[in-house]
């Protein structure tokens, strides 16, 4: 499944709360201590982890796709 985001990158803890997979960082901090994330095949534990387009993040059997969107007002 392919999960867009606006910009060049969004951390894991808040790619799991935009999945609605955890509530808060501190629920995304014990979630990803159980080693349940995988990112581009590697167990990731770090919450602060920068996902950008093309990274693939397995949960519980289901693989998501990082999709980035350009931003509509780039910078001048």
């Amino acid at each position: 499944m392919d999960v867009y985001i606006r910009g060049d990158h969004i951390t894991l803890g808040q790619l799991l709360k935009k999945l609605q997979m955890v509530a808060s960082g501190g629920e995304a901090k014990s979630f990803l201590a159980e080693g349940r994330v995988r990112v581009n095949g590697a167990v990731e534990t770090r919450r602060g982890r920068k996902l950008r387009g093309g990274d693939e993040i397995e949960v519980a059997g289901a693989v998501y796709r990082v999709v980035s969107e350009p931003d509509e007002h780039p910078p001048r």
